[in-house]
């Protein structure tokens, strides 16, 4: 999962940015309005965490924008505005949720992760291929019924070959996919984590290269 954070006050950002890596999703973030009309342009998001009162462009006019783009991006507004008229008028401008501000950690996840599973591609909450399976949740892997300890970027990567179901991934997709906006598109990360999860996954091995191409699952 890939999120756009649109926050002005830059500990809030921050805190969200750190906490959500942690779960292995891809953050970028953004402190203005102008600035998330400009990102979601350039980047495929997944979700957009949006606050209400921005500097600039209102978060209401950004939430309007975006929609009127249809670009499958799932939104939602997190605010301190918590009111239940502020959520239905939050609701009616076209989010896809409302969480008003405090709130605690574990429920904005939940959240996130229902808004991708609502998103345009199916996004099954326990992927399997062969005798691999990721429960996206609990961020737990398994093989053969053991454990397999990742690293968040590492399940990043692996949710993203096994939702593709065979298919090649590019390295482009991979980078644009699991890390944020700042990742050198000429890094080697990409093959670094892929390398390393051969290795954690162990044999028969189930991640392949295509020559030029990217990287894949199989049987082979």
């Amino acid at each position: 999962m890939r999120v756009l954070v649109v926050e002005d006050e830059q500990n809030m950002a921050q805190i969200l940015a750190i906490g959500l890596r942690r779960e292995a999703i891809a953050v970028d973030v953004v402190h203005d309005g102008a600035s998330a009309l400009e990102r979601v342009t350039v980047y495929d998001y997944d979700v957009v965490v949006l606050d209400r009162d921005l500097p600039g462009v209102h978060g209401d006019e950004v939430c309007r924008r975006i929609v009127a783009m249809d670009i499958g991006c799932r939104i939602l507004m997190l605010t301190a505005a918590a009111r239940l008229g502020d959520k239905v008028e939050g609701l009616g401008l076209g989010a896809d949720d409302y969480l008003a501000k405090p709130f605690d950690f574990p429920e904005l996840i939940a959240r996130l992760r229902a808004l991708y599973r609502r998103s345009p591609m199916t996004h099954a909450p326990v992927l399997t291929f062969a005798d691999l399976r990721l429960d996206t949740h609990r961020r737990r892997v398994t093989r053969a019924g053991a454990e397999v300890r990742l690293t968040p970027k590492e399940i990043a990567v692996l949710e993203l070959l096994m939702r593709a179901d065979g298919g090649v991934l590019s390295a482009e997709y991979l980078l644009d996919k699991a890390w944020d906006a700042y990742a050198d598109p000429f890094t080697n990360a990409v093959r670094l984590v892929v390398h390393t999860l051969r290795k954690k996954l162990g044999e028969p091995q189930l991640v392949h290269t295509a020559i030029s191409a990217g990287y894949y699952l199989g049987n082979e």
